[in-house]
């Protein structure tokens, strides 16, 4: 958030004084807290204060009910030192391995509608994705407005699936290695805390991001190039199998259009439209599928690329592979929404609502301004659209409109 009216300022940070007061039991990590590095961003000056380390659970909330931050991190790495200024004086031992699923990093057609950015340099402004460079004058330099929206969280869920299923059937970690968060504001953490991958470096990071995310996918080294394509089943392991079922979902689903939109020629769609029962149940049961006339070497490499990047996770590749990476603390709350960080069941991800489970603050109205808001839901209740209107709200929608620089608490 940027300088706020007082009004507006104070009643965000009484809020978040409240939260960490009274719901500091929500707030903490699973291991090695004394050795982890803490930080914070100041709510009215937007400067990150870093470099701290804390005994015992009491000693964090002190100090967050004495700074109030706008938002709370803490250190995917383990250090002897963890208040040390220098990195290389901290002594890294190990870190966590941390996926971030952000909105921010998945096309929607949505942010054509709730997105909009504005060139610092020159005040023009755009909606949807943020350009590389201004088209009115060449800046590079936007400040970015952007909204949770159902769509948004949606697109981060499908991924968020994806990836663990990756992380539980293809790597073997069991559920109890493995922790789920809704980040608070566009997305989802995934935590994998496991001595396995502790100590591994960047590099090695590397090469489970690629697998994850499908980059460098040879289709020949899964012979799925040669004879052997033809019996490419949902019962193979690894990326093999996971072409396998893109193939089959897309079968099960595409349209002769679909099937040309992703390159196949019209005869070729036409061709496994007529044998598709046949395909389905072959894949399923590890027979020939591939080998009918007209289906040729081009078709079956568009249908596996498609496959591919329908089954790969979108993933921000940079939180992963690095070592010392400060991410969001569980149960704090995020600066940009005013909804907390919580984590949640994986068994649960299907049905999880973060426009219900995130509520921080349920109770109370306010008063405020809007300039500009979408419609939106929170719990059970639908608010806005808003422009240019004082309205009533719950506190938790006036907060997030608030985060959002939409809208200001009126005197």
């Amino acid at each position: 958030m940027r300088e706020m009216s007082d009004p507006t300022g104070d009643f965000v940070q009484d809020l978040f004084l409240e939260y960490y007061s009274e719901c500091f039991d929500e707030v903490g990590v699973k291991r090695g807290f004394e050795k982890r590095e803490f930080a914070v961003l100041l709510m009215r000056d937007r400067v990150m204060v870093r470099h701290r380390s804390f005994k015992n659970r009491g000693e964090l909330q002190s100090f967050l009910c004495s700074m109030i931050p706008s938002d709370v991190y803490y250190s995917g790495a383990y250090y002897e030192q963890p208040d040390a200024s220098e990195m290389g004086m901290k002594g890294w031992i190990g870190a966590d391995l941390i996926f971030d699923i952000d909105a921010d990093h998945i096309p929607t057609s949505c942010d054509k509608v709730h997105d909009e950015w504005t060139c610092i340099k020159c005040e023009f402004r755009g909606k949807g994705e943020l350009p590389q460079k201004c088209p009115a004058c060449g800046g590079e330099k936007f400040e970015e407005s952007t909204w949770p929206c159902e769509k948004c969280l949606g697109s981060a869920k499908a991924e968020t699936i994806k990836l663990l299923d990756v992380l539980l059937k293809d790597f073997g970690f069991s559920e109890k290695d493995v922790s789920l968060f809704f980040s608070g504001h566009r997305g989802y953490h995934v935590h994998v805390e496991n001595e396995a991958v502790e100590n591994l470096d960047s590099m090695a990071r590397k090469e489970i991001v690629d697998y994850v995310t499908g980059l460098g996918f040879d289709a020949g080294l899964h012979g799925l190039e040669d004879e052997n394509a033809r019996t490419v089943s949902l019962k193979d392991s690894g990326w093999r199998g996971r072409v396998a079922w893109g193939i089959y979902n897309l079968i099960l689903n595409a349209s002769v259009n679909d099937y040309q939109g992703i390159g196949v020629k019209r005869n070729a769609a036409e061709l496994i439209q007529k044998n598709k029962e046949a395909i389905l149940r072959n894949l399923n049961e590890s027979k020939p599928w591939g080998a009918m006339k007209g289906l040729g070497p081009e078709s079956l490499k568009r249908l596996i690329d498609f496959s591919k990047k329908s089954q790969s996770a979108r993933i921000d590749t940079v939180v992963t592979t690095d070592i010392h990476r400060l991410i969001r603390l569980p149960g704090t709350l995020h600066g940009k929404t005013g909804f907390k960080k919580v984590e949640f069941p994986i068994q649960s991800l299907k049905d999880f609502d973060p426009f219900k489970s995130a509520i921080a603050f349920k109770e109370g109205t306010v008063s405020v301004l809007v300039s500009d808001a979408p419609e939106f839901r929170l719990g059970n209740q639908e608010f806005g659209p808003f422009r240019n209107e004082k309205v009533d709200l719950p506190i938790a929608a006036a907060l997030l409109l608030i985060c959002k620089k939409r809208a200001e608490v009126t005197a």
